[in-house]
């Protein structure tokens, strides 16, 4: 959940950030600048729609020709989430240039950052696979070795390579505000009580929307999804590869079923993990979110009731009653937390960073001990920042400005005050926790400086190579319904659906061994699962 529309953030992404801005949480519970967009002229300004036909001509020869200049890799930078260090052996970054518009190929370009580690050997080499790790706006530069370990398996037949979406991170990375004014933005109740609270949050937003149009106006519209599938087909054609294989998580699941639609005759073995429902506006998927959050909490109380000491008592109704209680005080009195403060709206942020993965839950108790029972937000507000891209040093990643600006030129719909607050009943009911945060998010959009693409993402791909579908039936940011609805939606021949009953924001990366072994057969040995494959 996030103060866009849709929050798509892959398990993988938050679960990075949750390890290593909590790293030292254990030892202290019982007390307690992105670069500007590089980008030359845009042209007239045609939309990514008006681009070159999906056999990817139209690209001259200076960008499908280009050979990468790999070498060691840095340290992730401030733009990309700068939590750890230099990746380790093995690991090279290169950048590409892609077209700024797509609709003018010999136009301006923009330098895509890109990051890869060399197959192993260990098998006979297949290609490249490529990952996305969601959001919008996760860097896959800085978020693929931090799971090295997980996808070793495939590295044996792979070069893994990961990028950050143009628009995130060093890939013209939006920018908006940064820092102070960032933080004072995360302050602002952005559920309003009343008109004077309405009118706070309409000024805060006209803030935001002014600093993103002043220092990132070049390439707000053209951060689309369509023209970063576009960006991966010439990813696949300067990497050598006929086709594109592909491992996409929470957006890159939606990511992974535009380029399917466009190129599905380039489709190779693909993997689509937590997936977003293509068939839902953002409304709908919002509300579904929301009740996906709400069955991740229930889930999670149940669990923490057998604790005699959990601080939602026996869950349910009245573990939810509990929580909306230290919402409400939260609301009237934020609690200090050295020279910050832990608001209502942080504190709702830092509860659903804790829902992404089952193994951040004891963190959560932690927090909510504290908040309730110890009048102390530290934890809470720890968990606000790992999701908002926040290091300890007051630095952000580009990560929320680009999760808004992707998704507000992908989505035509913008959306009222008045609708908003007509919606709020239906949010309420599917959420008594995150419901009213959520509807109010409806106004992330509005007075946005760049034109929506479309109502929903085209993702139908007739012809294309099977894709396996992974959801997982405990998952609160992409609801269990939406993967067999991707699986629908890319078609009949196309979408192999694969449940894993189990808890958590993707399935890949949860420890199933059943899951890990089926996906691993198919990448590997080309072993297509079963239809409705099912693991717990």
């Amino acid at each position: 959940m996030s103060r866009s529309i849709r929050t798509k953030r892959a398990r993988t992404l938050v679960a990075a950030v949750l390890v290593m801005a909590l790293g030292g949480l254990s030892a202290c519970s019982d007390g307690g600048d992105g670069k500007s967009p590089d980008a030359s002229a845009p042209g007239s300004g045609s939309s990514a729609s008006d681009a070159p036909g999906p056999d990817g001509s139209g690209l001259p020869a200076s960008l499908t020709g280009q050979k990468l200049a790999w070498e060691a890799c840095g340290a992730p930078t401030a733009a990309q989430g700068a939590f750890g260090g230099a990746p380790g052996d093995g690991w090279e970054c290169a950048t590409m240039k892609a077209p700024l518009n797509y609709a003018e190929p010999t136009g301006g370009t923009i330098d895509l950052a890109l990051i890869r580690a060399k197959s192993t050997g260990k098998g006979k080499r297949i290609g490249s696979l490529l990952f996305n790790f969601g959001g919008p706006g996760g860097s896959g530069v800085a978020s693929l070795p931090a799971f090295e370990e997980d996808y070793s398996t495939l590295r044996g037949r792979y070069d893994l390579v990961s990028f950050d979406p143009r628009g995130v991170g060093e890939s013209a990375g939006v920018r908006c505000l940064d820092g102070e004014d960032l933080d004072a933005y995360h302050t602002v109740d952005n559920s309003p009580d009343d008109d004077a609270e309405l009118e706070a949050v309409r000024a805060a937003n006209k803030t935001y929307v002014e600093a993103c149009r002043k220092n990132s106006g070049t390439v707000l519209p053209y951060v689309d999804t369509v023209s970063a599938a576009r960006d991966m087909d010439l990813m696949r054609q300067v990497l050598g590869d006929e086709k594109l294989h592909y491992f996409g998580i929470s957006y890159g699941t939606e990511l992974g079923g535009v380029y399917a639609h466009l190129f599905p005759k380039k489709v190779g073995r693909s993997v689509l993990d937590a997936v977003v429902d293509p068939t839902e506006d953002p409304v709908e998927g919002a509300i579904a979110q929301a009740e996906g959050f709400q069955l991740a909490l229930d889930n999670y109380m149940a669990d923490c009731a057998a604790d005699s000491e959990c601080p939602t008592g026996q869950g349910g109704a009245e573990g939810s009653r509990k929580i909306a209680a230290l919402l409400k005080q939260l609301d009237e009195q934020p609690l200090a937390v050295g020279d910050r403060k832990l608001t209502q709206d942080l504190a709702v942020t830092g509860i659903a960073a804790a829902l992404y993965d089952q193994e951040t839950w004891e963190y959560l108790t932690i927090a909510l001990d504290e908040a309730m029972n110890q009048g102390s937000g530290e934890t809470l507000l720890l968990l606000a920042d790992s999701y908002l891209g926040r290091d300890p040093a007051g630095r952000y990643s580009n990560l929320h400005a680009a999760n808004r600006a992707i998704n507000c030129v992908d989505d035509k719909q913008r959306y009222t005050a008045e609708q908003a607050r007509a919606r709020l009943p239906e949010f309420r009911e599917a959420s008594p926790v995150f419901g009213e945060f959520m509807a109010w998010g409806m106004l992330g959009c509005t007075d946005w400086p760049a034109a929506g693409r479309s109502e929903r993402p085209e993702v139908g791909a007739e012809g294309a190579a099977p894709i396996v579908v992974i959801g997982n039936t405990g998952d609160p940011a992409t609801p269990y319904e939406g993967a067999r609805k991707m699986a629908r939606a890319l078609g009949d021949d196309v979408g192999v659906m694969v449940t894993l009953k189990g808890e958590g924001h993707g399935g890949y990366n949860s420890g199933n061994s059943c899951l890990k072994k089926a996906v691993d057969a198919y990448l590997l040995d080309g072993k297509v699962p079963a239809q409705n494959t099912t693991c717990s």
